[in-house]
């Protein structure tokens, strides 16, 4: 049985040192906020000016007014900050970020990672803020689907679209597995239960050890 969404972030969670300041990207990494694992403290912070980001509250508690970079509804963990858009940039670019957690379209054996654009007419016209995040933030996971809703494998040999960063992907978090990216390629972690590792590598668009 394939993980859900929340298992997946509760999954990466888990891989995060006590005491890591983190960034979270838009979409499924958001969710990530919410399974901070029992012992540990990490200090979230959003490219739009926010550090010590918590849960996102109860519909009741929400302040319209206090919102992640993605405008979600987010809480102020005791100690919380606001800044300015360029010191919250200057804190990624700087290198004071540990751990970033994207989502992706692709990512190669290598760890190349396209996560902003398929090249359609209609995409987005920039990569924005997660151009800095892979450049700057000391460990890159990504959580993704295994595959597109067609069953295109996501994590191939080499990225067909735009690329957001060459070579920064450490670990890979899927409905299917955990997979790290070595020198060597693919390396498979844990897989979900009941899922098998000829299934996961079935999916997959490169070598999978």
């Amino acid at each position: 049985m394939s993980w859900t969404p929340d298992e997946m972030a509760a999954r990466a969670a888990l891989d995060i040192p006590n005491g890591a300041y983190v960034n979270l990207g838009i979409g499924m990494p958001e969710r990530v906020a919410d399974f901070v694992p029992e012992g540990r403290t990490f200090v979230y912070h959003s490219e739009n000016g926010l550090l010590g980001m918590g849960p996102e509250p109860a519909e009741n508690d929400r302040d319209p007014d206090l919102i992640n970079a993605g405008k979600k509804p987010v809480s102020l963990n005791p100690g919380a900050s606001f800044f300015h858009h360029a010191d919250s940039f200057a804190m990624i670019r700087g290198g004071h970020i540990d751990y970033c957690v994207l989502g992706a379209m692709q990512v190669a054996k290598n760890g190349d990672l396209a996560n902003w654009s398929t090249g359609a007419k209609d995409a987005i016209p920039a990569v924005g803020g997660a151009m800095d995040l892979v450049a700057g933030a000391k460990m890159i996971y990504v959580i993704t689907r295994h595959t597109t809703k067609d069953g295109t494998p996501k994590l191939v040999d080499t990225c067909t679209y735009p690329l957001t960063g060459l070579g920064v992907v450490k670990r890979i978090y899927t409905d299917l597995a955990v997979v790290a990216v070595s020198e060597t390629g693919f390396k498979l972690v844990e897989t979900a239960p009941g899922i098998g590792a000829d299934e996961v590598r079935t999916k997959t668009a490169a070598p999978l050890t």
